[in-house]
């Protein structure tokens, strides 16, 4: 794909649809999906909109008591296996119980993330947020490769971000090993990663029939804003001094509800046959940034996450680091 292809559909829902309308009439019983990230947040009401119409869905969960908490008023075919994306032998171990239970997966909705943390490491020496939102999915992508290549018409989304115009790849320090670490420009890397990782899975999946897609959910408040402390979210304009939603949060952000929309959409959507590894976002498929915009900092795709030359190099870079691991 190129930012050529970045071209919107006809599609009927917007900013503010709800993802359970998105799906409303369609019927999801005998579907299987994996959601990352689905007890908190945006997984959550993935997982919720999921199940309402049938589907079977698997989340990978790291704490347990939180997931049964958060998931008990959710009816439908819901259950739950341990998994932690920072420990690539929990992703191994949770793709085989996954691979031996069922027999399809029609979804695995790489929804799970981590955003402006303080500086750590996970798996070998992985900086936190490259190494969770990316690396992390990426081994539980890989390991049920077999799976999805034998589920035709399979779709996997990955949650990208509007985060990624703040940074590229760091091709030459990717781990912030020679660089002092900057916790926006990691997360901005990361959410490269993810759409370039979709784009690079497009063509893995293509003789099968299925289908990867990156989306930006668009603003919402979760808990991923949980390394955020407030005296920053109101510099950044999201909330006022007494802890409410500012003005400009209330005008943009979306609930949980309607933050699951675009995912839903490019998990389900007949408008995306055919066009592979598309960014997508507000139910559609993401216009090219307008630099002069106003809006170019929240709306758009970037050039430097529809370039296969840069998907295949990430993918080789991730095969390298986790045959390292």
């Amino acid at each position: 794909m190129a930012l050529s292809d970045q071209v919107p559909t006809s599609s009927p829902y917007g900013a503010k649809t709800d993802g359970a309308d998105v799906i409303a009439d369609l019927d999801l019983s005998g579907k299987t999906a994996v959601v990352t990230g689905g007890y908190s947040g945006l997984g959550l009401e993935t997982v919720r909109a999921l199940a309402a119409k049938g589907a079977r869905v698997i989340v990978p969960v790291r704490s347990p008591k939180t997931a049964a908490e958060n998931l008990a008023g959710i009816d439908g075919d819901v259950t739950t296996e341990a998994m932690d994306l920072a420990d690539l032998g929990s992703v191994r171990s949770f793709a085989e119980t996954v691979q031996s239970s069922v027999e399809r997966l029609d979804m695995l909705i790489n929804n799970a993330g981590i955003m402006a943390c303080p500086e750590a490491r996970v798996g070998p020496g992985w900086e936190s947020q490259f190494g969770v939102n990316h690396m992390g999915h990426f081994a539980l992508t890989k390991a049920l490769m077999p799976l999805l290549l034998k589920s035709a018409g399979t779709r996997v989304v990955a949650l990208s971000s509007t985060g990624h115009k703040i940074s590229d790849i760091r091709w030459d320090d990717i781990q912030f090993e020679r660089s002092e670490y900057n916790k926006w420009k990691a997360y901005g890397q990361a959410k490269t990663a993810n759409a370039l990782f979709a784009n690079a899975l497009s063509r893995r999946l293509r003789e099968s029939g299925g289908l990867a897609f990156s989306v930006h959910p668009g603003g919402i408040f979760t808990p991923l804003q949980r390394h955020l402390p407030k005296e920053e979210m109101v510099a950044l304009g999201w909330i006022d001094e007494s802890g409410e939603p500012s003005e400009l949060a209330k005008q943009g952000f979306k609930t949980p509800e309607q933050g699951c929309s675009t995912t839903l959409w490019a998990a389900t959507s007949a408008l995306l046959e055919g066009k592979p590894g598309v960014y997508c976002e507000n139910c559609n498929i993401a216009a090219p940034t307008e630099p002069d915009s106003p809006t170019s900092r929240y709306v758009g795709v970037d050039a430097h996450v529809c370039n296969d030359e840069s998907a295949e190099r990430l993918w080789k870079i991730s095969e390298e680091l986790l045959a390292a691991a």
